[in-house]
């Protein structure tokens, strides 16, 4: 089984005087790639002839070149909210929003 241990980042917490709810977001840090980039590489994998990549890439690298370039940082998160008493919230050290919590999540086999 892998390491299911995972940094989340606090967005929201609200606070109704009995329950606490935070909303998380994973803290994942992303490198930025541009689409063409994007682009190529998929153009890489979706053609297996290397005779025809040959012929391809620098026709496609050009006609992209000449496109303004978009930088793209995206990664499917996963997103969980979390309602709880007030004593569980400050003994978890009341975290704010912007702070970062670890959640361990694995399947229960007991």
């Amino acid at each position: 089984m892998e390491d299911s241990q995972i940094k989340y980042k606090i967005t929201q917490l609200s606070d109704n005087g009995i329950n606490i709810t935070l909303s998380l977001i994973e803290d994942i840090e992303l490198e930025s790639v541009s689409q063409q980039q994007l682009m190529l590489e998929a153009v890489d994998r979706s053609i297996s002839d290397e005779e025809v990549k040959k012929q391809i890439k620098p026709i496609l690298e050009a006609i992209l070149r000449s496109q303004p370039q978009t930088v793209i940082k995206t990664y499917p998160k996963t997103t969980i909210q979390i309602n709880m008493p007030r004593k569980k919230y400050e003994k978890i050290g009341s975290p704010s929003v912007g702070a970062n919590v670890l959640i361990d999540l694995k399947p229960d086999t007991a």
